[in-house]
């Protein structure tokens, strides 16, 4: 004789499945951080550039942190303080920054930067799962591309050594998010782009972008709250009168997450591990002649690729 409740039991099984797997392991109260990208905005188009604009592109290699230097420290936040042990951030370039790091300890340090740039560029780790007791694992890029680019609306300036750029804000779930830039995206819709964390199909790879402001008000290398110093480009791309245009920073990275699992970014307390709060960081410690050649490819429109010779990083 059969047994016809084996069958009932598979099917079951298969709509529980079919109806979780696209929140597979989110819970109820984090469901809104989770978007499919069916429902993202598309991306912006980008400016025209006027006669003279600076239309160059210079890309280069600081590993994707395979070596795993991460901590909590925040050279920039609170310089010689580690942080909470719950917010560690990854960082490429500037090989020396520890929990206790200070802008002043990080020039004339190691980098994993293939062409000699010295700067620290840092983010919140991405996690895979975990509770508010124990933290998912880890996830390092599985690419991570730096890319500066002019401004369509004149030359770009260097930037000056020591420069402090920050973009996003790592409060942003409970001030009211003002000042949020979180930018995600799946390898299969880059022409769109959420807030939120996106669900990615199967075989796509979530997306991170972090775009970076690039005018800067000619005198303050850092400000009290690490924003006053630099602006955002107004919507037609120019920058605002008093302020000049320096090289435009975007660190693209991508990450394997599998399909309909959960994932979130270390976070502050009170701040639920909200996508809003995704930011990122960076000192610039270029060699001036090295700026000055991401200047001139920019400037003179070139297409400039420093990605050879990579160092482990």
């Amino acid at each position: 004789m059969g047994r016809p409740w084996l069958a009932v039991e598979a099917a079951l099984a298969v709509v529980v499945l079919s109806a979780s797997v696209t929140f597979l392991g989110v819970r109820d109260d984090d469901r809104d951080f989770y978007t499919s990208m069916s429902d993202a905005a598309p991306v912006p188009a980008a400016a025209q550039p006027v006669d003279g604009a600076s239309t160059g592109s210079y890309v280069w290699d600081c590993g994707r942190n395979q070596i795993g230097h991460r901590n909590t420290g925040n050279p920039v936040v609170t310089p010689g303080v580690p942080g909470p042990a719950h917010h560690e951030h990854d960082f490429v370039g500037n090989r020396a920054v520890q929990p206790g790091s200070s802008v002043d300890d990080l020039p004339g340090q190691p980098t994993t930067c293939t062409n000699g740039d010295e700067s620290t560029y840092y983010w919140p780790v991405l996690r895979l799962g975990g509770t508010e007791q124990h933290h998912g694992p880890a996830l390092a890029p599985t690419s991570l591309t730096m890319t500066y680019r002019g401004n369509p609306r004149g030359p770009v300036v260097a930037m000056p050594r020591l420069l402090v750029v920050a973009v996003g804000d790592a409060y942003a779930y409970s001030d009211g998010g003002a000042q949020a830039r979180a930018a995600w995206s799946c390898s299969n819709t880059p022409d769109k782009t959420t807030m939120k964390y996106p669900m990615c199909d199967d075989g796509a790879e979530v997306v991170r972008i972090f775009d970076f402001p690039s005018c800067w008000d000619g005198r303050q290398l850092d400000s009290p709250n690490h924003r006053q110093q630099m602006s955002f480009p107004a919507a037609g791309g120019g920058c605002a009168a008093g302020t000049f245009a320096v090289p435009h920073l975007e660190i693209s990275m991508t990450y394997a997450v599998p399909a309909g699992a959960r994932y979130r970014i270390d976070a502050f307390d009170g701040q639920r591990y909200s996508p809003l709060t995704d930011h990122g960081f960076m000192v610039n410690l270029m060699p001036d002649p090295l700026m000055k050649r991401v200047v001139t490819c920019l400037n003179s429109g070139r297409a400039c690729d420093d990605t050879a010779g990579a160092r482990s990083g």
